[in-house]
């Protein structure tokens, strides 16, 4: 279980994260060790039953402000994911779309049909 200090200081963990190469090699080796000063490019957070939408939500609106370039939210119950981009409206889509990793994760395809 990785996390990570964010540059507004909180303390975060996501369900899944990524980190370009580039920004994790300038990390020093000892932040490595705990939850490093960095913010992920990518995130991935799972609501689960026990979860608050609307808190997953403010998460995930902090991982954009602290630098993430892309956040799914990913609703299996209401087979909904919400996606989160920078200086970008929240898009909702169906669980029927395949979700891309864009130009942060170029050749990634999430495709959720099959849990429809």
């Amino acid at each position: 279980n990785g996390g990570f200090t964010l540059p507004n200081g909180a303390m975060r963990a996501a369900d899944a994260a990524w980190i370009t190469n580039a920004k994790w090699d300038n990390i020093p080796f000892y932040d490595k060790k705990r939850f490093s000063h960095i913010c992920p490019d990518f995130v991935i957070e799972l609501l689960s039953e026990k979860d608050s939408l609307k808190v997953l939500q403010e998460k995930m609106e902090e991982w954009i402000e602290n630098g993430c370039r892309l956040a799914w939210l990913i609703d299996s119950k209401h087979k909904k994911v919400h996606i989160y981009k920078p200086n970008r409206e929240t898009i909702i889509q169906g669980f029927d779309k395949e979700l891309s990793g864009e130009d942060v994760l170029p050749e990634f395809i999430l495709d959720l049909k099959e849990i429809l």
